[in-house]
């Protein structure tokens, strides 16, 4: 069903008062104009062109060889589709890490040449700095704590992260910097439920949970892992909602099958 002409275009703002309501926050990734069109038109609060695209678009095994001209192009794609979705950009591996000026440039970049409406980064304390300095821009910022895919090489697993107290009262810590700082969201990302329900109870900020339970102010997933895409992927947080993998294979096949035997084109398919 679509709600372009019902329902009001959300920002960074309107994800504030959904949290103050208790209305869920809704949000899947998006890389091309395509599938954005469809993401937008079905009532998606928040789109997210990840940096998971060098996964599931470039075929990359990390998220760390995607670029931020590679990011800037899928996110031009997606903007020109969406007309009412919130369009968040991931800050790509060695873009904003460590020196603050050219985490400012890079953002910049994102939204001067993108016309998207927010950033997203990974890190806590390590990164407040920049993040700082990009919202002293006037640029929305999301952030993103738990499982943080462009530290998988200092992780080394996709293990679920703050198990232990240590690991969790740092993340406890770092979402209420965030926050404090100006943050309009925060990712967590594959954490303990109960640890993320608490994070969502002592900050304002929305949280936006991964494989995190259903104690957060939403829930992301990469669109082509719910609609069955990658049919390789299975973790445990993920809930597929159709197998796109076999429908297109059979369709694919099909259409191999008519060419084969000029079955296709008929005549009404012919000028």
């Amino acid at each position: 069903m679509s709600v372009e002409s019902t329902v009001r275009v959300v920002t960074t703002y309107r994800l504030t008062e959904m949290k103050q309501r208790g209305e869920k926050i809704a949000m899947l990734t998006s890389y091309d104009y395509s599938m954005a069109k469809i993401v937008d038109a079905a009532g998606v609060d928040v789109i997210l062109v990840g940096d998971s695209a060098a996964n599931v678009m470039a075929g990359y095994e990390t998220t760390v060889p995607i670029t931020l001209d590679m990011m800037i192009y899928h996110a031009r794609s997606v903007v020109r589709a969406v007309n009412r979705a919130l369009v968040v950009v991931d800050l790509p591996f060695g873009t904003y890490q460590g020196n603050s000026k050219v985490a400012l440039d890079s953002a910049i970049r994102i939204m001067k040449e993108t016309e998207a409406d927010a950033v997203k980064m990974e890190g806590g304390e390590e990164i407040l700095e920049s993040v700082q300095r990009i919202l002293s821009a006037g640029i929305p910022v999301m952030g993103h704590l738990g499982l943080t895919p462009q530290s998988i090489h200092k992780f080394g697993t996709y293990a679920v992260r703050a198990r232990e107290e240590a690991e969790a009262e740092k993340l406890l810590h770092d979402a209420h910097l965030l926050s404090e700082a100006g943050c309009f969201g925060i990712v967590l990302e594959k954490i303990p439920a109960a640890l993320a329900a608490r994070v969502t109870r002592e900050i304002p900020t929305p949280t936006i949970g991964i494989g995190a339970g259903p104690g957060c102010d939403g829930q992301v997933l990469v669109i082509h892992d719910m609609l069955g895409i990658n049919k390789g992927f299975s973790p445990r947080f993920l809930r597929r909602y159709a197998d796109l993998h076999t429908v297109m294979t059979e369709a694919v096949g099909r259409y191999v099958q008519d060419v084969k035997s000029c079955d296709f084109p008929n005549e009404k398919e012919q000028y």
